[in-house]
């Protein structure tokens, strides 16, 4: 029996400070027992609450299945474990695998020659039965198990995702500076927006802000256009019990109003590419898409606005972009009369030529960058008021 069969423990891997906004999504999709850690949450699910999880969550990267934890000092100790384990519970000779692996203050300091000390062990226990191994495959694999290593204890995982969560399935193209789909969840998480006021990413890139809106407000499950996972190979994978949560999930997708998403960009390259992306889930032909600069709009009152503007991260950039983030602080301050903005930048400096003071600040990560979140309200106005149309051009 493998330790996640006798504790119904997990481990989620999580985008940096995302970790209270995970546990608070996994205690909405049935997890109990929670625990944060440095970009992670420990928790506890049964199979329903584990699937459910895994096809749910818009803020989770993986979910690892411990399987077994043994003192580890040496490499020669983890091959000759690794030879015991009973591999072919998870993959056949005929499958491929991958291994990640991490160290940390332990002997074995080395994470890439410990994992393939452990794929040593596993190949030798399949020729030892089999006298045929499986291939490792590092792009695709079928299989892919995790190596933790720390303090002289090793812990052996299955990842029951199989390829990261964040990968939705619909971005086919990537924009110039594309924003993580995990990211790009929080950020329309933490704005609250529920369709009931129209939501505008004046800037939107290759659409991944967007898409994620989309999916939050239709209810359509974050991996809906996925068809495996990695707990498909658990030896107890129950597969009644996941077409039940797959199909309940899909049960609960809704439509998107009209005129009620709307998407900008000064680029028609970034719109056609958000065209694209956002082309293979449903409902997407209600979304609004149009390339002009967001001071082309005359007003939007009474909304919610998330965007990610540029960073100028190249060089001879840095004016330019501080130019276009003091004209973005303007153009809230006098044409978003009752409208809540949500603004996050990768670079924390740029936010002060906005130019307004933000009533919360939110540290998130992107890849590398640690960025900042800016919530600002414009007072003016009332919510009360009839929707002024973003798209109508000024000057119409």
């Amino acid at each position: 029996m493998y330790e996640y069969q006798k504790n119904q423990k997990y481990f989620a891997q999580v985008p940096g400070l995302m970790e209270p906004l995970c546990e608070a999504e996994f205690k909405e999709l049935g997890a109990v027992e929670t625990e944060i850690t440095y970009r992670g949450v420990f928790f506890t699910a049964g199979i329903q609450a584990l699937y459910n999880i895994n096809y749910n969550s818009r803020l989770c990267s993986r979910v690892l299945a411990p399987l077994v934890s043994f003192p580890c000092h040496t490499t020669e100790m983890l091959t000759k474990k690794a030879r015991s384990i009973k591999w072919e519970d998870f993959l056949s000779v005929d499958q491929t695998f991958s291994i990640t692996c991490t160290v940390s203050k332990s002997r074995i300091n080395n994470s890439l020659y410990a994992a393939q000390c452990l794929k040593d062990g596993i190949s030798d226990h399949f020729r030892d039965i089999f006298s045929r191994r499986p291939s490792v495959d590092t792009v695709s694999p079928d299989v892919r198990f995790n190596l933790h290593i720390e303090k002289d204890k090793a812990l052996i995982s299955l990842d029951t995702s199989g390829e990261s969560l964040h990968k939705r399935g619909y971005r086919l193209k990537a924009g110039e500076a594309p924003m993580q789909e995990t990211l790009a969840a929080a950020l329309v998480r933490i704005s609250g927006w529920d369709g009931k006021i129209p939501f505008w990413d004046p800037m939107c890139g290759s659409g991944t802000i967007i898409a994620e809106a989309l999916m939050h407000y239709c209810r359509i499950p974050a991996q809906y256009l996925r068809n495996n996972f990695g707990f498909f190979n658990m030896p107890d994978f129950d597969e009644a019990v996941w077409e039940s949560i797959k199909k309940d999930s899909d049960s609960r997708i809704r439509p998107l109003p009209n005129d009620m998403l709307l998407g900008s960009d000064k680029s028609q390259i970034a719109i056609r590419t958000a065209e694209e992306n956002i082309a293979p889930l449903p409902f997407a032909d209600s979304i609004s898409l149009k390339c002009h600069p967001f001071e082309h709009t005359a007003n939007f009152e009474n909304g919610v606005i998330v965007t990610n503007p540029p960073y100028g991260i190249r060089l001879g950039e840095k004016d330019a972009v501080q130019k276009l983030y003091k004209e973005l602080g303007d153009y809230l301050k006098n044409n978003c009369k009752g409208t809540t903005a949500f603004v996050y930048t990768g670079d924390r400096e740029l936010a002060k030529h906005i130019g307004l003071r933000p009533s919360k600040r939110v540290a998130l990560v992107n890849g590398k960058l640690e960025g900042v979140l800016l919530r600002i309200d414009s007072y003016a106005g009332s919510r009360k008021s009839k929707y002024n149309n973003p798209e109508s051009e000024a000057g119409e």
